[in-house]
């Protein structure tokens, strides 16, 4: 016997015939010019990650967290704040519960300057809050960022270089040995100018610029040089910045690199290990928090992610994922909505409405499964809180890992109908807004009527026309009095509702949330059976006005 064996043609979706080893990917090559690009450096291969261990770990605290919007997410603005807007950015702050906050970079313009002298000359920086300002590892440069914070009461005076090797050629024209030995210069200009500051409690920051592409021993090599020279101790630590300047990799091999450096670090309990990811690659998240997991201390980032290119790492993204997991993020985002409203002023970039946690829509489900879900798991939290405590039982609704209460949010815009909307979150809009329980039959009834209305005109529809229609659909028609114009008329009324009354197949009741009774009724009229509703303090008037909406169609 023969079997034909299928041979792959040239365009075949899959790479081989063999089961074993065939790729299951039907896509063609796209035409792009990928080659021109490859992997910037191999993954950390030391023996001292052989065990590596961040994997295993998991994070049961914040970290510091610094914002750098008055500096870092300021560079990237094409039009800069100005002191008003850095001053109300930075009350913000300090409301937040900020402990640190990088203000700007003073030596590069006369707006960030100002900004710092007027912090110094002024009682807006609380005792408890630390200045950071930021310099190149430049003896002018750094004369004058030590002139702008004097006064102030906590600073730290953070020193950067560029110690990639593509920036050490391109850029800076240096060797490595010549670039150590700037870094040290720079480091005793800070030590001087530091020594001329009265009344300040002064510490001390480096970030070699670009760490995720600079050789991890020669990072150790200087990071382990300035915690000496500055005689790092537990009382005055030494913060070594460790950013991600442009994020290259995936994240693990981040964390990867923080493990290396934390772990060889000298003088470990006198250091703040600190990280600084950007998003180029749209995995700044994702390589803070595995960072967080190697050993880093201190996160340094955007509040809602603004920066350079795509942008710093998501302060508020990073800090709310901890707090789902059930840990104090040490950061206030009670009030997301007013956080938003003045950092949309001060940098004139609108939130994104998916952005995790604060956009408009982040909580809001227009999918009929999802609405569906949170309906229902609602309901469940009610009848548990019936015997728990809401702050000690777990928060448990499908589709909403934080309850929005606690950003400041209602549950208004939780649940919005459209034309990929279900009959449960149909249901669930007309229960929370307008305290109508629809019964399951009169809910899918209902979902026709608004997909059909969704459909025609293509758009979102209210919760105020939402109830429109469903006064439309099912409330509006006659009532007892109203068909017979005389009062003579009436009793003829009340006998022609009587004996419709025997034309009810079906009749469902619930009770409002003001008290009152809703009777829907199914009613056999000569058009097929039509739902129809009304609504009184007595059943059963209510009963009849249901029987004269469906008589008077």
């Amino acid at each position: 016997m023969t079997t034909n064996t299928p041979t792959l043609s040239s365009d075949a979706p899959f790479t081989s015939a063999d089961p074993a080893t065939r790729s299951w990917n039907p896509q063609r090559a796209s035409g792009m010019p990928y080659r021109k690009y490859a992997a910037p450096h191999d993954r950390v291969q030391l023996p001292e990650l052989v065990d590596r261990r961040w994997p295993n770990a998991r994070l049961t605290e914040a970290p510091l967290w610094v914002p750098v919007d008055l500096r870092d997410g300021n560079q990237a603005l094409a039009d800069p704040m100005d002191g008003a807007r850095k001053r109300r950015l930075f009350e913000l702050y300090v409301r937040m519960g900020y402990k640190e906050i990088e203000v700007g970079y003073p030596s590069a313009s006369t707006t960030d300057f100002d900004f710092v002298r007027s912090l110094a000359t002024s009682d807006l920086v609380p005792d408890d809050v630390t200045v950071v300002v930021f310099t190149a590892a430049r003896a002018d440069l750094i004369a004058r960022t030590v002139e702008s914070v004097r006064g102030l009461r906590n600073v730290v005076l953070h020193v950067y270089i560029a110690t990639a090797p593509l920036w050490r050629d391109i850029v800076l024209s240096r060797g490595r040995a010549e670039l150590a030995g700037t870094v040290r210069a720079a480091a005793a200009d800070m030590l001087r100018g530091a020594d001329t500051l009265t009344g300040t409690h002064t510490r001390f920051q480096f970030s070699p610029e670009v760490f995720n592409l600079t050789e991890s021993e020669f990072v150790l090599e200087l990071c382990n040089d300035l915690t000496a020279f500055w005689d790092a101790s537990p009382d005055r630590p030494v913060t070594h910045n460790l950013p991600a300047t442009l994020e290259i990799g995936t994240p693990n091999l981040y964390a990867d690199q923080i493990e290396f450096t934390s772990r060889l670090l000298d003088r470990r309990g006198s250091v703040i290990l600190s990280i600084h990811p950007h998003n180029d690659r749209g995995t700044g998240v994702a390589a803070a928090e595995l960072a967080l997991l190697a050993g880093a201390q201190r996160v340094e980032g955007c509040v809602f992610g603004n920066g350079e290119r795509t942008g710093n790492v998501d302060i508020a993204t990073l800090a709310l994922n901890l707090y789902s997991q059930g840990i104090d993020p040490g950061i206030d985002f009670s009030d997301i909505d007013a956080v938003r409203e003045t950092v949309e002023f001060c940098t004139r970039i609108p939130v994104h409405p998916r952005h995790p946690y604060v956009g408009e829509l982040a909580y809001t489900a227009f999918s009929g499964t999802h609405q569906d879900a949170i309906g229902k798991g609602f309901a469940a939290r009610t009848r548990e809180l019936v015997t728990a405590d809401s702050l000690t039982h777990p928060w448990r609704v499908p589709y909403l890992h934080i309850d929005p209460k606690d950003v400041g949010r209602d549950y208004e815009a939780v649940v919005r109908v459209n034309s990929q909307s279900g009959k449960g979150g149909i249901a669930y809009v007309l229960q929370t807004d307008h305290g109508i329980e629809l019964p399951r039959a009169v809910r899918i009834d209902f979902a026709a009527t608004v997909q059909e209305a969704t459909e025609r005109n293509g758009a979102e529809i209210t919760s105020a026309e939402l109830w429109e229609l469903f006064d439309r659909t099912y409330l509006t028609g006659a009532t007892p009095s109203s068909l017979g114009d005389e009062p003579t008329a009436i009793g003829t009324a009340d006998r022609v509702i009587a004996a419709a009354a025997d034309a009810v197949v079906d009749e469902e009741r619930s009770v409002t949330s003001s008290g009152r009774i809703c009777v829907f009724t199914l009613v056999r009229t000569g058009t097929g059976d039509r739902w129809s509703a009304g609504i009184d303090s007595d059943p059963a008037v209510a009963r009849r006005r249901a029987i004269a909406v469906a008589l008077s169609r």
